[in-house]
């Protein structure tokens, strides 16, 4: 493994961290993306991981490769740059081929987007797609969307690929306006890990190593100011962190206000600050007292905080919990549950029967999509939503119609 190490960590080529495809999903950092390498399993289970996000604010989103008796299988793929494939290639030489690529999300864009193109560098590879793809703004046969028709088999309706070494659990489907939200865990019952996509979250207070490449959307929103330069210290990257995480979480979290343009350009262009780097000194966040207790609720301070993303359960299960606690008891009935890896955020992390048991019963004694404080902003979008008809009152029995 150390010849992966030395292939991604070590050597900063940006020719090879190019991804010509940004434009279709344009997320930061846009055309450009490094790729960190962690082991999970020696000699099993490994995962990439490269950097999403818009104007900086930036998570791990994760491809995860588990060996297989047939070979690889590549499982929520990533953008393919020169780089990533030539660790994958790596992986080849020594375990065998790849050949299965699995895509166990109908609607994890930043996983849909990857798939052709992963498709095309390994073109011996089956291919299997969670139910339900659909595209935007028009519906288009697979076919047009760069995954070949010989290849490519759909679960459920053409069986589950590596019955032998896994367990396959869907969670939805749900109709969610656009399209519909389904998402296929995977449980390797030797390994006794369980593989998610966006399902289940666990969140920690240090920064994902994969910012020691550019700690920079860290530093940008350490600060309170558009002037403040970037100051690299391990509490601002602990900041910006925790910031990050209110973000991605809720979007606009209650504690965030946006100030005026007139105020904006006040702190903007100022020497130093007149560059790409740092925006130009733009910098249009306002954080008011009480964003850190915010974060606190988020983030574990000796371990990942398990959870299920705030944005999910507002936007997604607002009006489907029960669906939700299905999942986790047909989850809580696997045999010995050790650890789960989740497509962001922290992984691998502990993750047990008990574990999954203790969090259903959080969820069905707390409350569930709230619409004040941090979450007031993901509740006023769905309410949007649901006035204009945008989604079902009823997303769960829509699906099915």
């Amino acid at each position: 493994m150390q010849e992966i190490v030395d292939t991604l960590h070590k050597n900063n080529n940006v020719i090879k961290q190019k991804w010509p495809w940004w434009p279709l999903l344009p997320l930061y950092p846009y055309g450009v993306k490094r790729t960190f390498f962690k082991e999970v399993v020696p000699n099993q289970i490994w995962s990439f991981e490269q950097l999403q996000g818009l104007y900086y604010v930036a998570v791990p989103v994760r491809l995860t490769v588990v060996r297989s008796p047939q070979g690889l299988v590549l499982i929520n793929p990533l953008p393919p740059t020169i780089e990533l494939v030539q660790a994958l290639k790596l992986l080849e030489r020594k375990y065998g081929s790849v050949c299965t690529i699995i895509l166990p999300t109908a609607s994890g864009l930043e996983h849909k987007i990857s798939m052709p193109a992963m498709a095309r560098v390994f073109p011996k590879a089956q291919l299997w797609l969670c139910p339900g793809q659909w595209s935007f703004p028009f519906q288009l046969p697979l076919s047009w969307l760069g995954l070949p028709f010989h290849r490519t088999k759909i679960f459920y309706e053409d069986g589950l690929p590596h019955q032998d070494i896994f367990t396959w659990i869907s969670l939805g489907p749900l109709n969610i306006g656009l399209g519909r939200f389904q998402e296929i865990s995977c449980f390797h019952r030797k390994l006794k890990t369980l593989i998610v996509t966006d399902a289940l979250i666990g969140i920690e207070s240090e920064p994902p190593e994969l910012f020691q490449f550019d700690p920079t959307p860290l530093l940008f929103h350490s600060r309170e100011k558009g002037d403040e330069p970037l100051l690299d210290t391990p509490d601002n990257r602990r900041k910006g962190w925790s910031r990050l995480v209110l973000f991605s979480s809720f979007l606009k979290p209650g504690n965030l206000s946006i100030p005026s343009l007139a105020d904006i350009l006040k702190t903007a262009f100022k020497p130093g600050l007149r560059n790409l780097e740092s925006h130009f000194g733009l910098y249009p966040f306002v954080w008011h007292k009480g964003w850190g207790d915010s974060a606190k609720k988020l983030i574990g301070d000796d371990k990942p905080l398990l959870q299920i993303a705030p944005v999910l359960e507002r936007l997604v299960f607002p009006r489907a919990k029960n669906e939700f606690i299905r999942w986790l008891d047909e989850l809580s009935g696997l045999s010995k549950i050790e650890q789960l890896v989740s497509a962001h955020y922290s992984s691998p992390i502990q993750f047990t029967n008990k574990d999954c048991i203790d969090l259903k019963k959080r969820l069905i004694s707390g409350d569930w999509a709230c619409s004040d404080g941090d979450w007031s902003f993901l509740g006023k979008v769905d309410r949007n939503l649901l006035k204009r008809g945008v989604v079902p009152e009823n997303p769960l029995i829509s699906s099915k119609d």
